[in-house]
């Protein structure tokens, strides 16, 4: 069973490139399920349904968030009523809307899929993903052996700490929410695929999917600059997990990182 997971989509321009590259993608690289980290994909800052929707026509099965899960009022109510999986973080406090974890059914083989957000360097008081996440992994494991995780954090070592974590528990641990396709990717002696982040699906000509100027101007001034998401070409970045459906172990794991010609002008969202 081969497992595509789509790197952070940030606004049109990333939309616009699973809209061009998804079905190639999948069928090149015989994906049997489609991911994506969709937290941005609303002009570069949350989701809405109507963005939802969009991505399942054009091939996701399913898709996370992150910390911008909630940027996005109106995702709030979408989230428990979403005939397909949208997943929040499951390190929530509290009893927020939605859900941090599924189970998808792939002809006739289950797929379990979790969130989890780090907290190294987050603003939010999130509960301990390494005791959150393990005990998801054992209520899901009673349903099914092939259970990816999207690990939305900052840190580098807290992404290889999850990983080594749950190896051997989980068939993978992605990271996201850096933009930034990492080149460590590898299965660990237990039999889970990692990668430290998948990357960013949206405009390669930015700083980290934003306008470059904007971003300088705000780097500059230390002033509150709005930053707006970039236009130009996009870069697709994704990572395929290969998993034996019946252990649930990773027998590989590769990198994809694309560039998508522009069809498109300057004002996204």
């Amino acid at each position: 069973m081969k497992i595509l997971f789509i790197g952070d989509i940030v606004g049109r321009p990333g939309r616009n490139a699973v809209r061009d590259k998804l079905s190639e993608v999948q069928s090149r690289e015989g994906a049997d399920i489609v991911l994506a980290n969709a937290e941005n994909a609303a002009g570069g800052t949350g989701l809405t349904p109507d963005i939802a929707e969009e991505l399942f026509a054009q091939g996701v099965d399913l898709i996370t968030l992150g910390n911008h899960a909630w940027a996005k009022r109106e995702i709030m109510g979408y989230l428990d009523s979403s005939l397909r999986p949208v997943l929040r973080p499951l390190n929530y406090p509290g009893t927020p809307p939605g859900k941090g974890s599924a189970v998808v059914d792939v002809d006739g083989v289950k797929v379990a899929v979790m969130s989890v957000a780090g907290r190294v360097f987050a603003t939010t008081h999130y509960d301990c993903p390494f005791r959150t996440a393990l005990a998801e992994v054992g209520r899901l494991r009673r349903e099914t052996s092939v259970i990816l995780l999207d690990f939305h954090g900052e840190a580098t070592s807290e992404k290889a700490a999850m990983a080594w974590y749950l190896d051997g528990k989980v068939s993978a641990v992605l990271g996201t929410h850096t933009h930034v396709q990492t080149a460590d990717e590898r299965v660990l002696p237990g039999g889970t695929a990692f990668l430290t982040d998948v990357g960013m699906t949206g405009p390669g000509q930015s700083i980290i999917g934003m306008d470059k100027d904007l971003a300088l101007e705000r780097f500059l001034t230390q002033m509150p600059v709005r930053l707006e998401v970039a236009g130009g070409p996009a870069i697709f970045s994704a990572a395929v997990v290969d998993v034996d459906p019946v252990t649930g172990k990773a027998r590989g794991i590769s990198r994809i990182l694309e560039h998508v010609s522009a069809r498109h002008g300057p004002q996204e969202s």
